[in-house]
């Protein structure tokens, strides 16, 4: 199908770029004064209600709220699922009212929370069903493929030929988030995608969507209706109430420190100020200093050291640094080597990449005063207190690290009717271009 019906500035980025070249940036979308109401005769308000608000080129948006407030809604009629009664919604100041449904829906990657993968076709043949739709030979697809299977963290090897019941619910979602950037949309749309897995799996898939959009810059709109995720995954968060109202938009730190109604202040909770933590990391404090000494020291040179520091305890590490337990400065004596019975129970260690919120936890969870800060490989850095975090908060050093937003580091690790013989033309059409 050609793509003459497509607005020019979002043709010109999909479906003809080359395996491994850079991916295309993102696009700005925009509501304006958006209603939908299902009834026109209906008076009052609608599902959605003068929806205003601009998601900025390469950003996040996250859309949140109780059910029915026209979140997923707002959502489906970027790609014209459902078409709004009133206003306009522009993709880089291009009304897409004017534009062909289905091949603007072949642009918009589509990422929904069962991820719509044809269970009658392998991998590879999901995830290529679009660049296929439009009309790429055999080697290029293959190749677009593999890309984004590795991009995606499987090995197209394992992976390409398996079908989606030989999956776990983790791949399967990555295989539709592959399949929604196969043909290097500048939108995608994502409903609830990581809802429909257990909270292990679907914090590992929030962290490796986060890095993969540090890759690539698309612009995002994600729908779901927990705020901690909302918090975590957007750059921008819309937080919306029933009736289709937007009661507040804005970063996620800012709604967090400042709702502008009982209704927001309610919904994102009391406790919106430990969520705030969850916005920076141990690697955006400044660490306290910790005296160390290694194990077989002198025990006279480490006692004199150890009066000498604020902290009642020295930290007694191995050969390579990583830390074997605290030995209080009265205990070590004035002569002899420091040895590892002479330790006592450790903090907590934390790694650098661990949010505030989980490092104040882990604090108080083990009763301790501080808790030590390690490198990839285990060596002690430094201490961080529940003193040092309450600090971060007052000097405006979460603000600041929310802002920067950086992704979290590596971690450890419709149905429609159809005249084409395999019956996805039609569903991909309706849905847009992904799972």
């Amino acid at each position: 199908m050609a793509l003459s019906g497509i607005a020019p500035s979002l043709h010109a980025r999909v479906g003809y770029r080359s395996p491994m070249s850079k991916p295309a940036r993102g696009a700005t979308v925009e509501f304006q004064q958006v209603t939908k109401h299902y009834d026109r005769r209906e008076k009052g308000p609608g599902a959605v209600n003068d929806l205003s608000l601009t998601v900025p080129t390469g950003k996040i948006c996250v859309l949140v709220g109780p059910s029915g407030c026209g979140k997923t809604t707002s959502l489906k009629m970027v790609n014209r699922l459902i078409e709004p009664t009133s206003g306009r919604i522009l993709i880089d100041g291009q009304d897409i009212g004017g534009q062909d449904p289905i091949a603007l829906r072949r642009g918009i990657g589509y990422v929904i929370q069962q991820t719509g993968l044809f269970p009658h076709q392998k991998v590879g043949e999901n995830v290529a069903v679009v660049p296929r739709l439009l009309g790429w030979d055999k080697k290029r697809r293959r190749e677009r493929t593999d890309e984004l299977l590795s991009l995606v963290g499987l090995d197209p090897g394992r992976y390409r030929d398996r079908y989606p019941s030989q999956l776990s619910g983790g791949e399967r979602q990555r295989v539709g988030v592959a399949r929604a950037l196969a043909v290097d949309p500048p939108v995608m749309l994502m409903d609830e995608p990581f809802g429909a897995v257990d909270p292990i799996v679907r914090e590992r898939l929030q962290n490796e969507f986060l890095r993969l959009q540090e890759q690539l810059a698309k612009t995002i709109l994600f729908v779901t209706h927990d705020i901690d995720e909302a918090i975590k995954m957007g750059d921008l968060v819309a937080v919306m109430q029933r009736g289709g109202i937007l009661a507040q938009f804005g970063p996620p730190d800012e709604i967090l420190a400042n709702p502008v109604s009982d209704f927001v202040a309610r919904f994102v909770g009391a406790d919106r100020g430990l969520k705030r933590l969850s916005l920076a990391r141990v690697r955006d404090l400044e660490l306290l200093p910790v005296v160390t000494a290694r194990e077989g020291a002198d025990a006279a040179d480490a006692r004199a050291r150890a009066r000498a520091a604020p902290f009642q305890y020295l930290l007694l590490v191995d050969a390579s640094d990583r830390p074997i337990g605290w030995v209080d400065q009265d205990s070590i004596p004035s002569a002899g080597l420091l040895t590892e019975e002479m330790a006592i129970a450790m903090s907590p260690l934390l790694d650098r990449r661990a949010t505030l919120k989980d490092a104040l936890s882990m604090i108080i969870d083990a009763e301790v005063v501080a808790g030590i800060v390690v490198d990839h490989e285990g060596r002690a850095l430094g201490l961080v207190t529940a003193d040092t975090i309450g600090a971060a908060m007052r000097d405006g050093i979460v603000t600041e690290a929310a802002t920067r937003n950086e992704p979290p580091d590596e971690a450890s690790d419709p149905d429609g009717e159809t005249d084409d013989p395999d019956g996805e033309t039609a569903t991909i059409d309706r849905l847009g271009a992904g799972g």
